[in-house]
């Protein structure tokens, strides 16, 4: 069965995004192989707001090339061909993205969506590439109250730019 993968960047103080959502502080690190990491998905699963953000930001060329499931209570399949729009989020709909997936599936950002799907026992692994820099505040990785989760590190990288990848198996 394919993983789902939560891979996200956090600044050194626990934030996803800035107070006003700014992702602009995630800067490309060189010594990242960011086409192999695209290679290991063929299914990206986010909230409204980080497909947003997402397009915007990357355009959708990597988007259109793999299949998107967005939870979104408010966008319409009409506005966005080629994607998937989930209403809400079942066990039995979890199952059939991961039987439709060949590769594993990237929880894409979004501290929402990725809370309730641990909540849900649907998270395999956490990644969480950790960028040097203090935002003083915004959204944090996870918001409180946050259900107790064991995790155990299964891997880390430290980048020469400072940046740190830390992955960890949850635990059931």
């Amino acid at each position: 069965m394919k993983k789902i993968r939560y891979g996200v960047a956090m600044s050194l103080d626990g934030y996803i995004a800035g107070p006003k959502g700014e992702a602009d502080w995630i800067t490309l690190d060189p010594d990242i192989n960011f086409a192999e990491i695209w290679s290991q998905f063929d299914t990206l699963l986010m909230g409204r707001r980080t497909y947003e953000a997402a397009t915007a930001r990357l355009g959708k060329g990597p988007i259109e090339r793999r299949k998107t499931v967005v939870v979104s209570r408010t966008l319409h399949e009409t506005n966005h061909p080629g994607v998937t729009i989930l209403r809400n989020l079942s066990h039995d709909q979890i199952q059939n993205i991961r039987s439709q997936s060949s590769k594993d599936i990237w929880l894409f950002g979004g501290g929402e969506l990725s809370r309730l799907l641990l909540e849900m026992g649907e998270v395999d692994t956490i990644e969480v590439s950790i960028v040097p820099v203090l935002l003083g505040g915004g959204i944090p990785l996870f918001r409180t109250p946050a259900h107790q989760t064991k995790l155990k590190l299964s891997s880390h990288k430290v980048y020469r730019s400072g940046r740190v990848s830390l992955t960890y198996d949850v635990q059931r």
